[in-house]
């Protein structure tokens, strides 16, 4: 015999070492977690919210605890007890057994050989399982929506709330079954509870195996059983006719639906059958069984639906589908509150009588406030004129709002001056000016949306067609008379949060000093950050965290930091009301506003959405509120998150202060069920309704989200429609049209657009409103009109102004080509060969009752230089008053006045669009930040503006007498004509054209 070779053994250097190393390892691995998490408190105590990570922290380590020790408890039984049922005594198979190695390895240290892989496995289960930390609160805090779907009768909530939650047991379950079945099968071949044949051996399966696979396998059949059952509700949720809607269909109701339930009787039986194993020795049963589970699955789940589809039900599918789409049709306006009467009115009569003059003249609410700056183009004209220092700088896409100008609503594009990290020189981007010293920005920057500086003659001039400025910040809020005038007061105008601050990696700044004045203020200017925001860097053990978090020695090393200093971060509006509510989806756009304590604050959009809701049309977020603004919207832009809804609510304003950094959320929908739920999981996160409610300032300055008019928008091109027949033959669609200001491109929508105008049916009231319209499917001419309420009273309001189907409107593509082709434009625009022109928002305005006024401004800017900004050259009109008449008429000219003059409209009631009502007028000195004194324009219909719209009359006539007589042929008829339009040129440009 020969002498047991011992077990090698390490050494106890070796051990040290391999301590070391597997110590060293893990700090790697945990060690920057843990530090996330400490800054991560330390980020949210700062803000109040520390309740929010709290919360989050302990739902997931609960249930990643749960998880792990269920899935690894399932999972260790079925191994431990195929060991400890073993056969006591094994018959040899020969020294080349290949088992023999592993069985006694394995039998050395059974107990950890088990506990290993369970645990194992059950870590990675408890990984999976936290992230559905959301799913367990809701399941636990879950609200009645009061709704009942029309299948089986159950609130909403349940499928909201309490299925995903069944759904995540079930899942966690499945999976420990599963694996476990694995494990014990390995473990009793190891040990020899299975034998299999071969090579003159029998096969076997001891009793103890028989009866362990026995109930592993029946206890999986029977959970299959129980997921048929709640696989009906996931029905609801269909996406059998995607294409058509979302939702149980007639094939899922009337084979789908039955199929399932036989399918959890043959799983019930099956079941039953793998149990009997137990006391039958007869293996052919539960073998029977598992071949009926696989065939019954195959066929009466797969093969009988699939036929019964195409052979009943597609060829009358749209008498099968009636019941269904309706379903749909109502569930879905109800998710996305685009109910009739509820939450949308129509006007199925639009356009269809010609509109009244004398209406059309007297709409002064949508006349005077035509917006003639676009916020998308003028990013260079702000930052020319406004940047002041390279360390500044503007969003590419700037907002718009609206204050009160000698008590009239007006619309402003507004801006804040940001610190641009980007723009940093190089001597200027080391760490102690990047991060100490270049911390803020410096001013809220507005300029009035219909008001330019002077009426713009020459193209090549830097003067004319400049939007007119008004500025608050360091230096002209020490002017208190000038302040007083402005539409707003700023008291504190230095900028810490922003869009742009946050652009840079890693974004922070370090403020607060004890040895003087460090921070960048302006020139000759310095200042020390006086809010308590931000988390303290007093003391070297938080040095330390933000050292091995941002990867920088100098946080402790650097004479720039003492026990005042703090540090901000996470500075973007929207990303701080994410953090501090993760549940929110946020909207794409944040904007400032001036509140009436002088604080400028971020307004961001929240969201409450939910994957499924029972019939609702299920949409891709990011999908359906893609543009071509967002397109062209450069660094600062961002798209919709990339996720599936089918429920949406505006449910939360949420406001950041551009000083402080301080969130607050406040409720603005008191009746959604999820919010609800969110409040009742974060108590005290969200401020009610009433406080909203009661802060006149923030209401005043709220707007319609962007991304949800998208949303709705997107969903009125089908939901309009009431009749379930119409829906499935899709006859009367609409669509989203392309935006006419982008070279061609038919793949970017037109975005939506802010400005005050007309209350729908309220001809006199001016409301400031977000706006879009809609196109005949696949065709360009007009089919509807939707707008949004953004001012306090009825906000988000919807209303859809609907075109007469049996006449053709112009669409916006339409209009804007008929412009743009027009013969007086393009002779104009030839001669601007040396210049880029540029296009703006096309804006369509209805003004009285049933007129259409489409309005669109022209800019100008060099070709090449550091110093070109766009400056508004022409505006564009075309007026169409009645559907299906001649009338219609295009304006070309440098004031919105004379623009309107030239297609009909009496101009009287529109603001004037420059400073200066003429050119040759000298501007008066204006002083930062104040505000222009527009001179009130002329009546039209005498002296100089009669005699200048007589010859614009004539001047276009005489153009399209020349295109006749080119079509004709005629050389006699053409040399009248030219004669006739040399004319009419030297007639008009004696009189200022």
């Amino acid at each position: 015999m020969r002498s047991p070779v011992g077990r090698p053994s390490l050494s106890r250097r070796s051990k040290i070492l391999i301590g070391v190393a597997v110590a060293i390892l893990l700090i790697l691995l945990i060690g920057p977690r843990l530090v996330g998490l400490i800054t991560d408190w330390l980020w949210y105590s700062d803000l109040g919210y520390s309740q929010v990570m709290s919360t989050m922290l302990t739902t997931r380590l609960v249930v990643f605890a749960i998880a792990t020790v269920v899935v690894a408890g399932i999972v260790f039984a079925c191994i431990y007890a195929a060991y400890r049922t073993r056969p006591s005594l094994l018959m040899p198979t020969g020294p080349s057994d290949p088992l023999a190695r592993y069985r006694e390895t394995l039998t050395r240290r059974p107990l950890l050989a088990g506990l290993l892989p369970a645990v194992f496995l059950g870590l990675m289960a408890g990984l999976v399982a936290q992230a559905s930390w959301t799913t367990v609160q809701t399941f636990l805090h879950g609200e009645a929506f009061g709704v009942s779907d029309p299948q089986f009768g159950m609130d909403i909530g349940f499928y909201a709330f309490t299925l995903p939650f069944i759904r995540l047991v079930m899942d966690l379950l499945f999976l420990a079954l599963g694996v476990g079945l694995v494990a014990n099968l390995l473990t009793q071949y190891i040990f020899g509870g299975i034998r299999i044949g071969g090579g003159g051996r029998r096969g076997g399966l001891s009793n103890p195996a028989r009866i362990q696979l026995a109930v592993i396998a029946g206890l999986f059949v029977a959970l299959k059983a129980v997921a048929y059952w709640f696989d009906r509700y996931d029905l609801l949720s269909s996406d059998r006719r995607g294409d058509i809607f979302t939702g149980a269909t007639y094939t899922d109701i009337n084979y789908v639906l039955p199929s399932k339930l036989t399918l959890m009787a043959i799983a019930i039986v099956c079941a039953v059958a793998f149990f009997s194993a137990i006391f039958l020795r007869d293996l052919r049963i539960p073998a029977l069984a598992a071949v009926l589970m696989l065939l019954s699955s195959l066929v009466i789940g797969v093969a009988w639906p699939a036929a019964m589809e195409q052979f009943a039900v597609k060829p009358s599918a749209a008498d099968k589908e009636r019941e269904f789409i309706q379903r749909n049709i109502t569930a879905t306006r109800d998710a996305y509150r685009i109910r009739p009467e509820l939450d949308i009115s129509y006007d199925n009569n639009w356009t269809r009588t010609p509109a009244v003059p004398a209406e059309v003249n007297s709409d002064e609410a949508t006349l005077s406030n035509i917006r003639i700056l676009d916020p998308a183009v003028l990013t260079r004209a702000f930052h020319q004129r406004q940047a002041l220092r390279n360390v500044y700088g503007f969003p590419e896409q700037l907002a718009v709002d609206r204050y009160k100008v000698d008590g009239q609503q007006r619309d402003f594009v507004v801006a804040a001056r940001e610190l641009d990290p980007r723009r940093l020189d190089e001597n200027q981007t080391n760490w102690i000016n990047k991060h100490t010293v270049f911390t803020h920005g410096n001013g809220f920057i507005a300029a009035q949306a219909n008001t330019v500086d002077e009426v713009s003659n020459d193209s090549s001039s830097d003067r004319g067609g400049m939007p007119v400025f008004i500025v608050a910040d360091i230096q002209t809020i020490q002017d208190k008379a000038a302040q007083a005038k402005l539409p707003f007061q700023v008291k504190q105008p230095r900028i810490y949060f922003g869009e742009l601050i946050a652009k840079v990696n890693p974004d922070y700044a370090i403020v607060g000093s004890n040895e003087g004045d460090r921070e960048y203020d302006g020139e000759g200017l310095q200042y020390t950050y006086s809010a308590d925001s931000g988390v303290s860097l007093g003391n070297w053990g938080t040095r330390l965290l933000y050292t091995i978090k941002y990867g920088e020695r100098n946080f402790l090393l650097s004479n720039a930091l003492n026990e005042n200093s703090r540090i901000l971060y996470n500075r973007d509006p929207r990303d701080r009301v994410k953090k501090v509510a993760p549940w929110l989806t946020v909207d794409s756009k944040t904007y400032p506003a001036v509140m009436t304590d002088g604080s400028i604050k971020w307004i961001v959009d929240g969201y409450t959405t939910l994957e499924k809701y029972p019939y609702a049309q299920r949409m891709s977020l990011q999908d359906a509120t893609a543009d071509s603004r967002q397109a062209n919207s450069g660094t600062t832009g961002r798209t919709q998150v990339a996720e599936e809804v089918s429920y949406a609510r505006n449910s939360v304003k949420a406001t950041v202060d551009a000083y402080t950094g301080k969130v607050d959320l406040y409720q603005a929908d008191d009746t959604d069920p999820v919010l609800k739920t969110w409040m009742k999981v974060f108590p005290g996160t969200v401020k009610p309704k009433s406080e909203l409610d009661a802060q006149p300032d923030l209401r005043a300055h709220m707007r319609y989200p962007e991304d949800l008019f998208k949303l709705q928008r997107e969903l009125l091109k089908r939901y309009h429609v009431d009749d379930a027949q119409t829906f499935f033959r899709a006859n009367n669609f609409w669509s989203v049209p392309s935006d006419p200001t982008t070279d061609g491109d038919l793949n970017l929508k037109q975005p939506p657009y802010y400005f005050t105008a007309s209350a729908p049916g309220e001809e006199n009231l001016p409301q400031f409103q977000l706006t879009g319209v809609l196109t005949a499917l696949s065709r360009p001419n007009l089919s509807a009109y939707v707008t949004a309420n953004s001012d306090p009273a009825n906000y988000g309001r919807l209303t859809v102004k609907v075109t007469p189907t049996a006449s053709q409107t112009v669409g916006p593509r339409q209009a804007s080509e008929n412009m743009k082709t027009n013969a007086r434009v393009q002779q104009e625009l030839k001669l601007l060969e040396n210049t880029n022109v540029i296009y703006g928002n096309l804006l369509a305005l209805p003004v009285g009752r049933n007129g259409l006024l489409y309005v669109q401004p022209i800019y100008t800017e060099a070709k090449s230089g550091d110093s070109a900004m766009p400056k508004l050259y022409r505006v564009l009109t075309y007026y169409n008053a009645a559907a299906g008449e001649n009338n219609v008429r295009v304006g070309f000219a440098a004031t919105v006045g004379e623009a309107l003059s030239q297609v009909g409209i009496n101009p009287s009631a529109a603001t004037p669009t420059q400073a200066g009502e003429t050119a040759e007028s000298e501007p008066e000195e204006q002083t930062p930040g104040q505000e222009p004194k527009p001179v009130a324009p002329s009546s039209p219909g005498t002296g100089d503006d009669a005699a200048r719209a007589a010859a614009v009359k004539e001047l276009g006539a005489a153009l399209e007498g020349v295109k006749d007589a080119q079509t004709s042929g005629d050389l006699g008829k053409l040399g009248d004509a030219l004669k006739r339009l040399d004319d009419a040129i030297n007639k008009y440009e004696s009189l200022g054209g």
